[in-house]
């Protein structure tokens, strides 16, 4: 009867107010979840041949049971320099390190596997995510490097308002039955 009413009811990606977002507005490991699944589409890291025999530390035991966790550390690597620059690969080992379990004996911290991280952090120079500083004092992001994690985490913050809004409209139409 009204001949100004919509025919059609637009999509609910259409519907809602695109946001912007930053890494430090996502949570962690939602954002390290859709980077490390980025880098595995677009083929930014390459995994090394040696992976298969690969651990991320000495103080572990066996090599991590994800398949994708290279990827995975190398998405953690890039927040971790987006959020705090100049860090280099001995500040990451120790962010990575975890307690070492040697039976009986009391635990000691172990930092992480080194190689692994050094040859992340050289991929993602070659695809000018990150870049050494100055006088050697670690990595930097960089303008591209932070427009691609800026880009990463907007859509993540979009991914979930639009889920969250379907959840809205499932229990409205429960509520109208």
């Amino acid at each position: 009867s009204d001949l100004h009413a919509p025919r059609f009811r637009l999509p609910l990606a259409m519907q809602m107010p695109r946001t912007a977002a930053t890494v430090r507005d996502i949570k962690p490991a939602d954002f390290i979840a859709a980077y490390a699944e980025h880098l595995k589409k677009t083929g930014l890291i390459e995994l090394p041949s040696w992976i298969d025999y690969a651990k991320s530390g000495f103080h572990k035991e066996l090599s991590p049971y994800d398949p994708d966790w290279y990827f995975t550390r190398a998405a953690a690597i890039a927040r971790k320099v987006y959020l705090r620059q100049n860090l280099g690969v001995g500040s990451l080992r120790k962010y990575f390190g975890s307690l070492n379990d040697r039976g009986a004996k009391t635990e000691h911290f172990q930092r992480a596997a080194g190689n692994n991280i050094r040859d992340i952090l050289k991929q993602l120079e070659e695809h000018n995510v990150v870049v050494r500083a100055d006088k050697g004092k670690g990595r930097v992001i960089t303008s591209k490097g932070q427009k691609d994690l800026d880009l990463i985490a907007s859509q993540v913050a979009n991914a979930g308002a639009a889920d969250e809004a379907s959840d809205d409209d499932d229990e409205s139409s429960d509520e109208e039955d």
